[in-house]
């Protein structure tokens, strides 16, 4: 055998440990990061202070905000003395009836196609263990375009915009 092939014998065995080593490299990649710190496995939605003369928002707003903190963070209920984290808010201001959209000349009279509600909320994420806000926003407008006449079309646009909002900010702490 001439010195030359244990060479090569030596690096194509170098060569085979080496590939074979970045894909097992390869398959344990994974993406760590985004959501709750770990310890947070339950949550208290507590109801939104309401600050407008619409009563029926605190209520939707609870149930959308628990849903999507159940359903989308995977975070499981609990009363507010033994949740991980509490959800909290205020309601400072409900826009029902706001006209975006126009049809009519000058020769007749003008319909508004499209309204839009509008809900300002204030909502922050507590760790109740360290008493930490997770996340928070002070003034956070959320809106939903609906045809006339169907102004809950509208109002759960919006909640599910609200929603979408905490549960990216929730994940994009960590």
């Amino acid at each position: 055998m001439r010195p030359t092939s244990g060479v090569l014998a030596h690096a194509s065995a170098l060569a085979c440990a080496l590939a074979s080593a970045l894909a097992l490299g390869g398959c344990l990649y994974g993406f760590a990061g985004g959501g709750l710190p770990p310890g947070v496995k339950t949550v208290a939605v507590l109801p939104f202070e309401n600050l407008t003369p619409e009563p029926t928002l605190t209520r939707d707003i609870q149930d959308a905000v628990r849903d999507a903190m159940e359903g989308r963070l995977g975070l499981r209920p609990a009363g507010e003395a033994s949740a991980d984290a509490v959800v909290r808010g205020t309601i400072s201001r409900y826009e029902p009836d706001l006209p975006v959209a126009y049809q009519g000349n000058a020769n007749t009279e003008v319909q508004v196609t499209q309204r839009l509600v509008q809900i300002t909320v204030a909502v922050e994420i507590v760790d109740q263990r360290s008493g930490r806000t997770l996340w928070e926003r002070s003034s956070l407008t959320l809106d939903g375009n609906y045809d006339p006449g169907r102004e809950l079309d509208g109002r759960r646009r919006a909640y599910e915009r609200l929603v979408t909002n905490i549960v990216e900010g929730a994940q994009s702490q960590w």
